[in-house]
């Protein structure tokens, strides 16, 4: 049995990773696993543990540091979140896929870990105005933490190099039909679906966000 692929997808907060790596769940849910991160933080209305996150306290996230139950932990925002090791090594195992919603921090230790199993994916906002309205319309977010989260964003964007394909989220079913494409491709050892030119304005896009 052929091991599976790791879609790790990252983003600055407010350019709509969560949403598109949702969709490519929701369309291949019989094939790919999404990997539910442990975090330490509050849970929001809405969210459901074990399916956003397995909400614990820091006691206990501490406990699985020690036991080094992790592959990848870090601190964001004044909260930690980590990825569980031992499920992702199930998964590939057993040929499936797993998709992973992290920042570039956690994407680079897991590709570390795995690196013949990643496939790294990240996503760009169309511009810097529209990534900053996202995130200061997040009523569930204190204006401190919105100006800690948009200069984090800018951060994260300068990471983007560290990524085998790029996607301008400018319009959400076209972005997600290049991840679409991108997921299959891996899965079918195909070459990535587009073209040279496509490709080089992604990047020349994402050099002029980080200019700004």
């Amino acid at each position: 049995m052929s091991r599976g692929v790791l879609v790790i997808v990252s983003s600055p907060s407010g350019a709509g990773k969560t949403t598109l790596t949702r969709l490519l769940l929701d369309e291949f849910k019989d094939q790919l696993e999404f990997s539910v991160s442990y975090t330490t933080r509050p849970m929001r209305p809405g969210e459901v543990d074990g399916r956003d996150y397995w909400f614990v306290t820091p006691e206990k996230f501490e406990q699985m540091i020690q036991n080094h139950e992790f592959a990848e932990w870090e601190h964001v925002h004044g909260n930690r979140y980590g990825t569980a090791q031992a499920p992702i090594e199930n998964v590939l195992g057993k040929g499936r896929n797993m998709i992973f919603d992290v920042d570039y921090h956690g994407g680079a230790a897991l590709s570390a870990r795995w690196p013949d199993d990643s496939l790294k994916i990240f996503i760009l906002p169309p511009d810097l105005k529209t990534l900053e309205l996202r995130l200061r319309q997040r009523a569930t977010d204190a204006p401190e933490v919105i100006e800690r989260r948009l200069q984090k964003a800018f951060e994260e964007l300068e990471h983007y190099g560290e990524y085998q394909h790029l996607i301008v989220n400018d319009d959400r079913d076209r972005a997600y039909a290049v991840l679409r494409g991108l997921y299959l491709a891996r899965r079918d050892g195909l070459p990535d679906p587009r073209g040279p030119d496509e490709r080089a304005a992604a990047e020349a896009h994402a050099r002029r966000l980080v200019r700004r």
